[in-house]
């Protein structure tokens, strides 16, 4: 039997999208996975924002989705964090890219899952389900949130355990990261739920969990939203 090498398409950058390397791919499960890719130098965003990403379409025209960056504005590379979809234009193609390989990148970034959003407050709660984490994770790495506010609290709900991206990284409150390795042990918090499969924590969904209080144990502060000085982003 001999070797089969499959040749991948070769990118073109244009002027909205530029072509970056894959650096690493993380499978979490047959249906979920993140990669990290390299970040031109020119490439400014502020966290929580998405950008455009993708391939060369059928047509070999870029074939691009929407992507919220999961990794904080001040990381050399970028970090992504997708499903995945076996019929999927995109997905079924993106789940197969591998350490350099070569892919599009959107050169203006954008949204509204930022800081400067958001009236000051004390408390900040980032409520996410599935890749919904991504921007979240982006902004729970960014020192800036914590001098705006006392408490950053990030829920997640999945189905599976599997499905809990990042768990390890987000239950050790960031310990190994360089910029807020000092202020979120006091004021990042760490709210997984899943509601499929036996788990040792919350198996409720985010509406249950708030209607019980049970979202809010540990957390200092009123044992319910407070709209005086809780901020929520979803």
């Amino acid at each position: 039997m001999t070797d089969v090498t499959i040749e991948k398409p070769q990118l073109e950058p244009t002027g909205a999208l530029s072509v970056e390397t894959v650096l690493s791919v993380r499978h979490w499960n047959e249906h979920l996975f993140s990669f990290r890719i390299t970040r031109p130098a020119s490439f400014r965003f502020r966290s929580g924002e998405f950008v455009m990403i993708g391939l060369k379409g059928e047509n070999g025209k870029p074939l691009l989705r929407a992507y919220s960056v999961a990794s904080p504005s001040w990381d050399e590379e970028l970090e992504f964090l997708s499903i995945k979809v076996e019929d999927g234009p995109l997905t079924s193609k993106l789940q197969l890219i591998e350490p350099g390989d070569q892919i599009y990148l959107g050169r203006k970034p954008t949204g509204t899952l930022v800081t400067d959003a958001l009236l000051p407050g004390k408390r900040l709660f980032m409520l996410s389900t599935g890749t919904g984490l991504a921007p979240f994770l982006s902004l729970s790495r960014d020192p800036d949130v914590y001098e705006f506010y006392e408490q950053v609290v990030v829920i997640h709900s999945v189905r599976r355990v599997s499905d809990l991206a990042f768990r390890e990284e987000l239950e050790s409150k960031w310990a190994e990261d360089p910029l807020v390795s000092e202020q979120a042990p006091a004021q990042f918090h760490y709210v997984p739920t899943v509601t499929r499969e036996p788990f040792d924590g919350h198996s409720a969904r985010i509406d249950k969990l708030v209607e019980s209080g049970a979202l809010f144990e540990g957390i200092p502060g009123a044992g319910k939203f407070d709209p005086e000085t809780d901020r929520i982003m979803m």
